[in-house]
């Protein structure tokens, strides 16, 4: 993943991936080690890491490494940010669809398409 990449791309990418969403599910019941993630995702601890890792560019997880023992727990400043970019989106497509719903109201009503135009009679 291009690090480079504007921060709300790596954030949507990041959830892109079903086995991510499925950690970031996880680690919202609280911190966990890596091992423990791998469990129940049939996946190996490296498949494991290289998730975490895509998260973490996505400040969507933070890593803790003690010993051998790596914990992850969630980070929220990713989901903030997305959560955001979405409200500005639906913001900007609510005013658009009202000034289309003003525009509506002032316009005169359609011919009635049942009766034949006067220039075709």
């Amino acid at each position: 993943m291009d690090t480079n990449q504007p921060a709300i791309g790596r954030v949507f990418h990041a959830l892109g991936d079903a086995t991510r969403r499925a950690i970031v599910e996880k680690l919202s019941e609280g911190p966990a080690s890596a091992s423990r993630l791998a469990e129940p995702l049939g996946i190996s601890l490296a498949a494991v890491v290289q998730h975490l890792q895509i998260l973490e560019e996505a400040s969507l997880v933070r890593t803790e490494k003690l010993g051998r023992v790596r914990t992850c727990s969630v980070h929220p400043a990713g989901l903030q940010m997305a959560a955001q970019w979405i409200a500005d989106r639906r913001t900007l497509w609510e005013r658009r669809l009202d000034r289309l719903a003003d525009l509506l109201a002032e316009s005169p009503p359609p011919e009635d398409e049942t009766h034949e135009p006067e220039w075709l009679g």
